[in-house]
């Protein structure tokens, strides 16, 4: 199937999972995880109107954001695989979002590499929602310190969360906590707007559970 046709199916998909869960059909947002892919089929999403992508490896994304520049203004570029701390001023110069950050040192870095005369980073904390000890992120009991802390940080901007809960029969809990997870923070004065939840496998599982953006790659490119 080509991608312009794949996208549209997805899109397709995520309205009707948002129409059965009660919510809007626009009320989730779509974003093309294009890691491994090349910047031609990126190109080809965008001309079938995908505007955000995602990257997992922090070289990879950069070489596609330069081989894609002329796109740069109309493309919204997120980092969705873990960031070590020497690798953050390229991410900080030339993302707009990171979902992975898990330690106030890597958004510390982020803030203070941050170019002042673009827009705050876009911000998701990562959380390690079921507690896999081969998964990055924070587990539940430790976010609302850093979430507060990065909330401080300037030329950030803390979105929200994000996770990759385990497949299988406990997964949509896992999705439902992460949401009860998000809207606490939201009760404790933070303006977050962005739980970055479920892929091609489970999304109508997290946009049941509140989920507002949806991270797609294999459904709209193909195996990798």
């Amino acid at each position: 199937m080509a991608i312009s046709d794949s996208l549209q199916v997805t899109k397709t998909r995520i309205a009707a999972a948002c129409v059965a869960a009660g919510r809007a059909p626009d009320a989730v947002r779509l974003l093309v995880v294009s890691k491994t892919f090349p910047a031609a089929a990126v190109r080809e999403a965008f001309e079938a109107g995908a505007r955000a992508f995602g990257e997992n490896y922090v070289q990879e994304g950069l070489a596609k954001i330069e081989a894609l520049g002329e796109l740069r203004r109309e493309l919204d570029w997120h980092l969705i695989g873990p960031l070590q701390s020497n690798k953050t001023r390229p991410v900080a110069e030339q993302f707009d979002w990171v979902h992975s950050v898990d330690r106030l040192k890597v958004a510390q870095r982020l803030s203070e590499q941050r170019p002042p005369q673009l827009p705050p980073l876009n911000i998701c904390l990562q959380i390690n929602i079921s507690g896999e000890t081969s998964k990055s992120g924070l587990l539940p009991a430790e976010v609302a310190t850093l979430a507060h802390q990065v909330a401080a940080l300037p030329r950030l901007a803390l979105r929200g969360l994000m996770a990759v809960p385990e497949p299988g029969p406990g997964a949509l809990a896992q999705h439902q906590a992460m949401a009860a997870l998000f809207a606490a923070l939201q009760a404790e004065g933070l303006a977050l707007d962005t739980l970055s939840l479920g892929m091609s496998a489970d999304l109508e599982d997290a946009i049941r559970a509140g989920s507002t953006m949806v991270r797609v790659g294999s459904a709209i490119f193909g195996a990798r």
